[in-house]
């Protein structure tokens, strides 16, 4: 029996996971906070108390993210877009497209039957092309995340977002809100508006099916809607989207010791 743990030291969030061979058998997440260094102590420390482990019987770590470089007891960091697509391929071996929806970014990434990366893309630094986007407008609106999706849903008069910068949708979300326009109308156009982007993005790329679909963003069942409408296809979301990359990592991490499964 191997146990191996992958971490993902995000931007907003950090997540990890602890896998025996290739099996996910706990996960945990937490905000990323001001020092990525305690967030990847304390996923390790909590992993292996779900699991009743010790760091011993640990095989080997790998480390993912923005912030993979703190994760100081990690024998290798690997790119954020290798474990994701690694991640997706484990979960669904069909998928030839992959699109992340995570707080920082979003990507669309062309992978083959081994999950690895044929080409990708990228969204511009900017907060509107990203969950993080959606979190914005949710806490202008004093809703919570798990209730964004569902709002949408009830929308019938979505609007559109005139910006394409989240500081300046921000601000035009608060108007809207002064201007006693729904929040559901409100909610609904902010899921368009991040999957006219994330649309574009994988237009660049021309997306082959099965997509596959990851990130925090997957947990927004209206951003899924909108997204297969503006890409008439239909997506394949993971059992844990914010996972995905930790999932990856941790897969990477058996095969540097073992090799491929």
């Amino acid at each position: 029996m191997a146990w191996f743990i992958g971490i993902d030291i995000g931007s907003v969030y950090s997540k990890g996971v602890i896998t025996r061979d290739n099996e996910l058998s706990a996960s945990y997440l937490i905000l990323s906070g001001g020092n990525y260094r305690t967030a990847a102590e304390r996923i390790r420390q909590e992993l292996l108390k779900k699991m009743d482990l010790t760091q011993d019987d640990i095989d080997n770590t790998v480390a993912t993210g923005s912030g993979a470089g703190n994760v100081y007891f990690a024998s290798h960091k690997v790119s954020d877009i290798v474990c994701t697509a690694r991640g997706i391929n484990s979960t669904f071996p069909s998928a030839r497209t992959v699109i992340e929806v995570a707080g920082q970014s979003s990507k669309v990434m062309r992978i083959d039957e081994q999950g690895l990366v044929a080409n990708f893309v990228v969204s511009e630094k900017c907060a509107a092309g990203s969950g993080w986007f959606i979190e914005v407008i949710a806490n202008v609106l004093r809703v919570d995340l798990a209730d964004f999706g569902p709002l949408s849903f009830k929308s019938k008069n979505p609007i559109a977002f005139s910006t394409g910068c989240a500081v300046f949708g921000e601000s035009e979300a608060i108007t809207r809100v002064a201007a006693a326009i729904p929040k559901e109308d409100i909610a609904s156009g902010v899921n368009k508006a991040l999957a006219d982007k994330i649309s574009s993005l994988a237009k660049r790329i021309r997306l082959e099916e099965p997509c596959g679909i990851c990130g925090g963003g997957a947990l927004n069942i209206g951003l899924i809607e909108a997204l297969e409408h503006e890409l008439n296809v239909q997506l394949l979301v993971t059992p844990q989207p914010q996972m995905t990359a930790a999932l990856g990592a941790a897969l990477l991490a058996r095969m540097q010791v073992h090799g491929p499964a």
